[in-house]
Parts: structure tokens; C-alpha cells; sequence
């Protein structure tokens, strides 16, 4: 008869419970780095430098936080300043995927591609800050033809960011508006060009540059409308130092975050849901940011020797019934029926209604 010693047995229990223990650790480690080597790395291009607003705002709080909602499974590689595409390239850029995964798209460079995305920047006047943020939002969240003509261009809206609102920078005070008949003035926006004209001036197209700033200082152009930003940077103030601003003087200016649709694809549902989770957690600070900024860029102005003064809540209303704004758009939809696009009567009217109702707020 065979006799097992108990405490042979015991050892042998033991041994094994520690080499279980071990393999469960080795599988562990395994685990981990697994998932270390298997973090994805999306690269974005965007056509301004890491000094702005919006791309510090980028690359300091929605970036990071992309990072952080998928645990570190998503990073981001930052490319500034046109380095990958200059803004007019960046929407072929990132829907052809090949060396962008994420981009920046300014829908007005790509006005053909991105038709009805050209609405935005046809209403003179329209919501700030934090309303301006949800507006978006709510645009986006409710009109579904503009992710439809995303898609048609290869790509998916993941964060949508704004700049600053319009000014008048101009080389003579202005008293009101008025000031504008009969004088020179510059816009880049067709739509900001059929205001100007309405409102009396003579509109002016030029391209954006030292061309703008020459011609302030002969006396070609009486002024420019502009991002008041844009007119900073340009330094249009030391031709053109006079500037009538409001906060709700609406750009329209939107500046979409973007992903290949095929990179989008590609994600699982969890780390598209982390995507997700970094804009909602971006965009609850935005508001804030962006009315900060904007007061500092008022006192950089000033400091250069700008004299600003703040259109009242009627001029605002008189610039958006002598733009004669709705007869602009009314002719542009007329314009893209004539081409087939019969979805433009429809989201002007939706996108108007939204507007309105978030300026009445």
C-alpha cells in the first residue's frame, strides 16, 4: 500500500500556488505592454503657428484630453504652421489620409467641396462666447446634411472651434457705420463684400497680406473688415488705427477639427467614445476662454495705440438691416438651385432659425 507523506503534499501545494502566481504576473506584464506598443498615434496638421487662441486651446486642453479619456491608447502628434499642409491644401490633406489623420478644415478655403458650410459666415450678427459654442453644437447636433457633406469629402467633425468676431478697422474715425459710404473697403468673404456694398462702400478683394498693409498706408484702401485678430497680427493698425467692434459682430469663421473617415473607422468604440468624451470635456471651458482672449486682444490693440470704441446693441441692428443680409442669402440659395443644390434653401432657413433664436437669448 502506497503512503503519501502530508507533508510532501503541503510543499507541492505550495509550489504550484507560487508558480500560478508568477504566470498570472508574466501575464500581466505581457498585458501591459501589449497595450503600450499597441497606442495609436493620430498626426495633425494645422495651417497656423502654436501662438493663437485656438490652437494653444488645441494643444493644451482638447489634445491632452483625448490622451486622457482613452488612457493613453491615443496620442496626438502636433504639426503647426502649415509644416504638412498650408490652410488652402488641409481639407485634401486629411481626406486623403495618407500622411494626415487629423486636421484643421476652414470651410471657407474650400468653398466648391464644402458648399453649404459657407451659411455660416452669412449672418452679420449672431451669438458669442459660450452661446456661440452651444450654437455649433446645436447646428451640428440637429441639421444632419452638414456631417452628410463631410462624409462626401472623407471626413469626420470631431471638434468644432471658433476666433475672434469681425472689426472695422479703419484709417479715418468713424462716427457710425455711415462712415463707410463711398469709401475703399477690403473683405475676404463674398458674403462680407455684398454687405460692404449694401452698407454703401465700395468693396475691395485683395489678397490677404503686406498687399492689405501697403495699400492702408497709400491711402488705396479706407479701411478693412476683419477678425480682429487677423487685423492685429497684420499689424493694419498703424495705417488703420480706428476700430468700431462688437463681440456679436459674427464671423462665422469656423475652424473644424477633422479625422479621415477611414482613421475614424478604424478606432474601436471605446476610444472613438474617448474622442468624444475629450470635445465635451474641451468645449465646457471654451466659452470662457474665448471671452478672455478676446478682452486681452482689445488691450494689446490699445497698447498699440488703437482707439476702440463698442457698437451699441442698435448699430448692431442697423448693420444687419442695411447689410441686407437675407436678400444676400436669398440670392445665393437662388444661385445653388440653378446648380442642383436644393438642400441649401433648407439649411439656410434651419441655421437661420437657430441663429436668430440664440441671439434673442
Amino acid at each position: 500500500m502506497l503512503i503519501i507523506h502530508k507533508k510532501f503534499v503541503q510543499v507541492n501545494w505550495t509550489y504550484y500556488a507560487k508558480i500560478k502566481a508568477f504566470s498570472l504576473l508574466i501575464l500581466a506584464i505581457l498585458f501591459l505592454n501589449q497595450s503600450l506598443f499597441a497606442q495609436k498615434v493620430l498626426v495633425y496638421s494645422d495651417h497656423q503657428p502654436l501662438e493663437g487662441m485656438r490652437t494653444k486651446f488645441l494643444n493644451e486642453v482638447f489634445f491632452p484630453a483625448i490622451e486622457r479619456e482613452s488612457n493613453g491608447r491615443l496620442k496626438v502628434e502636433t504639426h503647426w504652421d502649415g509644416e504638412l499642409a498650408i490652410a488652402y491644401e488641409a481639407l485634401g490633406a486629411v481626406s486623403d489620409g495618407t500622411k494626415v489623420d487629423m486636421s484643421t478644415v476652414v470651410p471657407e478655403y474650400t468653398a466648391k467641396e464644402l458648399t453649404l458650410h459657407q451659411i455660416f459666415k452669412s449672418f452679420p450678427v449672431g451669438p458669442s462666447g459660450k452661446d456661440q459654442v452651444a450654437l455649433f453644437r446645436k447646428i451640428y447636433a440637429t441639421i444632419p446634411q452638414f456631417a452628410t457633406e463631410l462624409d462626401n469629402n472623407n471626413i469626420v467633425e470631431i471638434f468644432l472651434g471658433t476666433g475672434y468676431p469681425v472689426g472695422f478697422f479703419s484709417r479715418e474715425p468713424l462716427a457710425n457705420i455711415d462712415g463707410l459710404e463711398a469709401n475703399k473697403w477690403r473683405s475676404a468673404s463674398f458674403w462680407h463684400l455684398d454687405f460692404l456694398k449694401n452698407l454703401g462702400a465700395i468693396p475691395v478683394r485683395m489678397h490677404w497680406g503686406n498687399e492689405i498693409y501697403e495699400a492702408l498706408q497709400e491711402n488705396k484702401l479706407d479701411g478693412i473688415m476683419v477678425n480682429v485678430d487677423s487685423g492685429y497680427n497684420l499689424k493694419v493698425y498703424e495705417h488703420a488705427p480706428h476700430l468700431l467692434v462688437s463681440q456679436n459682430l459674427w464671423l462665422g469663421h469656423l475652424y473644424m477639427v477633422t479625422i479621415n473617415k477611414e482613421t475614424w473607422q478604424e478606432l474601436s468604440t471605446e476610444d472613438q467614445q474617448a474622442i468624444h468624451r475629450a470635445a465635451i470635456y474641451a468645449y465646457k471651458s471654451l466659452g470662457k476662454v474665448m471671452d478672455k482672449s478676446f478682452k486681452s486682444q482689445m488691450k494689446a490693440l490699445e497698447k498699440e495705440g488703437t482707439s476702440i470704441r463698442f457698437l451699441k446693441a442698435e448699430e448692431l441692428e442697423n448693420i444687419k438691416t442695411n447689410s441686407k443680409y437675407t436678400e444676400v442669402q436669398d440670392n445665393w440659395v437662388k444661385e445653388q438651385a440653378a446648380q442642383g443644390n436644393i438642400q441649401a434653401a433648407v439649411v439656410m432657413e434651419k441655421v437661420g432659425e437657430l441663429v436668430n433664436e440664440s441671439v434673442k437669448k
